[in-house]
């Protein structure tokens, strides 16, 4: 398949992990998400898009071994819950794949690396899910040898990834079917092709939406501190031909009282049981003012995203990162040095401002209790 992991733009380091770069200037990449994925299993090696780059370089890392890929979730070179489960999963089929372990020594190899994958990203849920899975896969292979382990975890980890692409285009044909012809569409962070294994959950419903006629515009947050919706949805949106407006966190009230925004879709990171809803830090308040102004507040997300052993948002952890995401940008500091930071990296919107969760068997409504554990039980 002609993609971006065509050979001539490779180069490995050390042998296990490494990093090909094409530089682009000023001007963003095109992105084709139906052909090129976030994350891909490639000659023995985790390959995956360097998100942190975009949109001014497009930079991808080969990753030989389970640790590399640990830290790559990590710092954050490949993010949104998906993608983050769809790339666990390469990792714990990596670390068979790499091992020379046998018998006992294997089973504790393999327990060692799902626990640091499980360690990196403690808010997605979707990260935990594909642990899970990996390690029941492993279970029913213990009497196997390791050769025989690794290719049925290499296969467990690709059907979680052709699994995600399909639940995103099947909650964007749902989902869009819920937008009004000709909407202005608000998203918050980045829940594209590049959060999942391709096409995208928020990003997915305007997708569909969009080649459909019923998406006009969409306005991007900037998505502060971490800029995914200036860096990463913004780039997915121009490169498509969807219409697209960046704008800053604070805008959004202004634009809603103005009669320019029609819905709201965003993504998520872990769905409790009642309806509560974990994403960017940022969307709570986009959710605030949506209710407000009475515009329909959309979350779109897969099964894998559900948590129906949380009750609440009050019980999902919200991870915490460094100070320098807040104090500097592009790697100059911004604020004084000594100014006390809080950068917590999600927070929880209440079920009573989401009026639809859109997921690829169909779409929740409240009293979210029974729809969510109807549909995950579908």
């Amino acid at each position: 398949m002609q993609g971006r992991f065509n050979d001539e733009r490779e180069t490995y380091f050390n042998g296990t992990s490494g990093v090909k770069r094409k530089e682009c200037g000023s001007s963003p990449l095109p992105y084709t998400p139906a052909v090129e994925p976030t994350v891909t299993w490639r000659d023995g090696r985790v390959v995956l898009i360097d998100q942190r780059k975009l949109p001014l370089h497009e930079e991808y890392l080969t990753l030989g071994d389970h640790r590399a890929v640990a830290a790559a979730i990590r710092d954050m070179a490949v993010r949104g819950a998906p993608a983050i489960g769809v790339t666990a999963a390469y990792g714990l089929a990596l670390a068979v794949h790499e091992s020379r372990a046998e018998g006992a020594a294997l089973v504790a190899e393999f327990e060692a690396a799902a626990e640091l994958l499980a360690s990196t990203r403690p808010t997605a849920i979707n990260l935990f899910w594909a642990i899970e899975r990996m390690r029941a896969r492993f279970r029913a292979g213990a009497s196997t040898d390791r050769a025989a382990q690794a290719a049925a975890l290499l296969a467990e980890a690709k059907a979680i990834d052709a699994e995600d692409v399909a639940a995103c285009r099947a909650m964007g044909d749902l989902g869009a079917a819920l937008l009004p012809p000709g909407a202005r569409v608000l998203t918050h962070c980045n829940a594209g092709a590049l959060a999942t294994a391709g096409y995208g959950t928020a990003l997915g419903v305007i997708r569909s939406a969009h080649r459909d006629g019923r998406v006009s515009r969409v306005f991007v947050d900037e998505t502060r501190p971490f800029l995914q919706g200036a860096r990463l949805t913004a780039w997915e949106l121009h490169h498509e031909g969807i219409p697209a407006t960046l704008i800053t966190d604070n805008m959004a009230g202004h634009l809603m009282a103005r009669g320019e925004i029609d819905a709201v879709v965003v993504g998520s990171d872990r769905i409790a049981r009642n309806g509560d809803v974990a994403n960017k830090i940022g969307t709570y308040s986009v959710a605030v003012l949506a209710k407000e102004h009475g515009l329909p507040f959309y979350v779109a997300a897969p099964v894998s995203t559900f948590d129906l052993a949380c009750p609440s948002g009050e019980e999902i952890p919200i991870e915490e990162r460094a100070a320098e995401e807040v104090t500097h940008h592009g790697g100059r500091r911004l604020a004084p040095e000594g100014i006390a930071v809080r950068n917590p990296a999600f927070d929880v919107t209440p079920a009573r401002y989401v009026s639809a969760i859109v997921c690829e068997r169909g779409v929740a409504r409240a009293p979210y209790e029974s729809s969510l554990a109807a549909l995950a039980g579908a």
